[in-house]
């Protein structure tokens, strides 16, 4: 037997484990140092107490016998389903149950997605770009061509009608660098995707930190979505389930290539991969979407906002090119003096003891940038950006 040759093409090591390494090995050199973390963006508030309330009921009734709860539907419970439809519904997006599938997270449902197209699609992918979207075609040995992403262009490429693409990612707000489509933007993608019979994966985990009309919450407020995209939605980012692991996918019954149904081709994939997602996980994501629920969580939010405007405001002051911090809960900035991502990490670990994600490893366009996160504490974000400015200035 062989294993996949194609595992050869990803890098050794995943970005966030070799920031862990670094991280870890810094530490234990220097116990005495308290190290602040803006790197990983991993959510730090609780969840709410909605959500705690409903899995509390939840496991109570798994303990009856009348109202225990075994296997679970493959596309996820009735009333959770019917609580992301009526979402969708708030900000002007009609969906259907049957086009709503609940998983363990984005991240998986971006991974596994590409099962249900051939190994010869071409991908396209911007760069920097989240590893995810690389290194699970890479592993499958599709070809992978890349938009450039640059501070000449925002980090907002757009379609190019020389270049022809399968298959195409996009993450908006984006994860790394925080830069966000406007609606007309998106709509010459869904028209150059339509052109071509092509499919966008867009990723809207980070739509909950919209707050300009001119930005889309779904690809599907943008005509002619439907016929050519499929959008992955995360609790993680909007209500903290980072550690709990729920998501959903959404994809519309119009999307057919070549005869075939990409909705019916994922139920039969997730029906033979994928056992669902826990009961009492379901029932928690559900009160997400209650009027306490998103009233509890809104506020949550409004601390990760403050925090991404601390940190995007000493950027401005510090004079350093920066892009997101507006609509995103990510700060993509330029390394000082010329650094290199790397370099910089090491720096800025050694002399403030601060902890971020360096640009390079996501791609080679964010060689000489870097990402913090604002999903830290108010206290933590709030030291580490005077650490930075006193570093910096």
């Amino acid at each position: 037997m062989n294993f996949n040759a194609h595992f050869d093409d990803i890098s050794e090591n995943y970005l966030f484990a070799e920031v862990a390494n670094r991280t870890a090995k810094y530490t234990a050199a220097h116990p005495d140092k308290k190290i602040l973390k803006l790197g990983i963006g991993d959510v730090t508030l609780p969840l709410a107490p909605a959500v705690i309330k409903a899995m509390h009921e939840a496991v109570d009734e798994m303990s009856q016998k009348q109202t225990f709860r075994g296997y679970g539907p493959y596309e996820g419970y009735d009333f959770l389903r019917e609580s992301i439809k009526n979402y969708y519904k708030t900000f002007g997006v009609s969906v259907g149950m049957d086009e709503i599938f609940v998983s363990d997270g984005a991240k998986s449902d971006l991974g596994n997605m590409p099962d249900i197209f051939s190994v010869d699609d071409c991908v396209l992918v911007p760069d920097p770009v989240y590893p995810v979207y690389v290194d699970s075609n890479l592993m499958a040995g599709r070809k992978i061509i890349y938009a450039n992403a640059t501070a000449e262009n925002g980090f907002l490429p757009m379609p190019d009608k020389k270049v022809k693409a399968d298959i195409i990612y996009m993450c908006s707000p984006n994860n790394p660098t925080g830069a966000a489509y406007d609606k007309s933007q998106l709509k010459e993608w869904v028209d150059y995707a339509n052109s071509l019979g092509a499919i966008i994966l867009y990723d809207a985990a980070y739509e909950c930190f919209i707050s300009e009309e001119r930005l889309a919450r779904s690809i599907f407020q943008i005509e002619g979505a439907r016929t050519c995209a499929i959008e992955f939605c995360s609790f993680s980012k909007i209500a903290g389930f980072t550690g709990t692991r729920c998501g959903y996918t959404v994809i519309p019954k119009e999307l057919v290539r070549g005869g075939r149904s990409a909705n019916k081709m994922w139920l039969r994939r997730q029906s033979t991969k994928f056992n669902g997602v826990p009961y009492i996980v379901q029932r928690g994501a559900a009160a997400v979407f209650t009027e306490s629920g998103m009233s509890e969580i809104n506020k949550n939010i409004q601390v990760y906002r403050r925090n991404a405007k601390l940190i995007a405001g000493a950027m401005e002051e510090l004079g350093v090119f920066f892009t997101g911090g507006k609509n995103s809960p990510y700060i993509w900035l330029k390394c000082p003096d010329n650094m290199g991502s790397w370099q910089f990490f090491d720096y800025l670990l050694s002399n403030a003891q601060v902890v971020g994600t360096p640009g390079e490893g996501f791609g080679e366009n964010g060689k000489g940038f870097f990402r913090l996160t604002a999903f830290g504490s108010e206290e933590v974000t709030a030291e580490a950006v005077g650490r930075i400015k006193n570093l910096l200035k």
